[in-house]
């Protein structure tokens, strides 16, 4: 520990980035990715979850402290007949280089019976976390909070005055998709896909990654619509076929009219269109998505189609359909509106990926795939001058 004392700092909107909405708890303050007014137009419960999970979401400030110190109240998941995941990670950076990782013990959980979907609450104590040896000179530090893991932001130590961090300079990209985007698998909140993508493109992100639950919903679009953003994404696809959501005659004007909202507030914005990556058992398949319970009586976690690829002609959407239709889409529009893009899901990860990295339970890609995808994302986005997210666009 530091000879120094301790300086408390409150925590403040100052000092955290990609969240969109701070709540006062009795213990903190926990951050939100959804504004309380779009919260409050919600009734599902998978949502719910999803956008308080801090996909993203980072404390940022300017110390020359060598010694931080961060109370938070995480809440765990235990999945009762299921492999367990592992407890969420911190991610530190110094100057935008990887300095540190935690985990915090202890704290709330949600016990889930994967059979019956019953879920108990139980109390935990506040974690600490602590970092040391970090160099004393004047520097940015940021600590990403667990992506996957609901987190209260209790208290924050260090052995030297803090600060926020000014305002980069950079451009604010704002992402929309599944649970591939919050980060589902990944190692670590640095490395979902789109973490390492904005780090790629050199811009701040604000990531609306909702597993289970990027499903055009309106109030998410004028959520969009209302954060302010240089750049824009939507990946829109899949957990339209898991949850079995709507037909095809419903799908095209419920994207159009998601795309009109966003366009109500960034008419400009380059804005990029996103396919689904391969997922082989919805390919041809409509939902919706199942659990495997053969492969959970064997702890492991995998899904299943539970569709019928008949159903296709009753308007049941699959992967194929959604990507032919949003091609379509895409490219009606952009006849009218020039800075708008689309990319087909497989460029990011296809059936040569598959074949190499497949996905571990049918649905969700891995760590290395998540790099991959990070990768090929920012190589079609920023890389060059007639990239939909250059700088300066030739």
């Amino acid at each position: 520990m530091p000879s120094t004392p301790w300086i408390t700092t409150p925590i403040t909107a100052a000092l955290v980035r990609g969240a969109l909405d701070l709540e006062r708890t009795p213990r903190g303050l926990l951050p939100h990715r959804l504004p309380a007014w779009a919260r409050a137009r919600n009734t599902d419960g998978q949502l719910a979850m999803a956008e308080c999970q801090p996909s993203g979401v980072r404390l940022v400030l300017r110390t020359r402290a060598t010694a931080v110190e961060l109370d938070t109240l995480p809440t765990k998941r235990v999945h009762v007949g299921a492999p367990q995941r592992p407890d969420g990670q911190y991610d530190l950076l110094v100057d935008g280089r990887p300095a540190g990782r935690a985990v915090a013990d202890g704290g709330n959980t949600v016990t889930i019976d994967m059979s019956t979907g019953r879920a108990e609450p139980g109390s935990g104590p506040v974690a600490t976390l602590r970092f040391t040896g970090l160099p004393a000179d004047d520097k940015t530090v940021e600590i990403w909070l667990p992506h996957n893991e609901m987190t209260e932001l209790v208290a924050l130590r260090t052995d030297a005055p803090v600060e926020p961090a000014a305002a980069s300079g950079r451009r604010t990209w704002l992402h929309y998709g599944s649970s591939i985007s919050h980060g589902s698998d990944a190692a670590s909140p640095t490395t979902t896909w789109p973490a390492l993508a904005a780090a790629h493109g050199g811009v701040e992100l604000v990531n609306l990654g909702l597993a289970g639950s990027a499903l055009l919903d309106p109030f998410v679009a004028r959520t969009m619509r209302d954060t302010p953003a240089d750049l824009i994404s939507v990946k829109i696809g899949i957990n339209l076929v898991n949850t079995d959501l709507m037909r095809l005659r419903a799908f095209a004007p419920a994207v159009d009219g998601f795309l009109d909202t966003l366009r109500d507030g960034h008419p400009t914005a380059p804005l990029l269109v996103v396919s689904p990556i391969l997922c082989p058992m919805h390919e041809d398949t409509p939902g919706p998505t199942a659990f495997d319970f053969s492969q959970l009586a064997e702890g492991r976690l995998r899904f299943t189609a539970a569709g019928d690829p008949e159903e296709r002609a009753g308007g049941k959407l699959t992967l194929g359909v959604i990507r032919d239709e949003l091609e379509r889409l895409v490219s009606r529009r952009s006849v009218d509106d020039p800075n708008l893009y689309h990319l087909d899901g497989r460029d990011l990860y296809g059936e040569e990926d598959h074949a190499e990295l497949p996905l571990p339970d049918g649905l969700h890609p891995d760590a290395a795939t998540h790099r991959r995808m990070g990768e090929r994302f920012a190589a079609h986005a920023f890389a060059s001058e007639r990239a939909p997210f250059a700088e300066v666009r030739g």
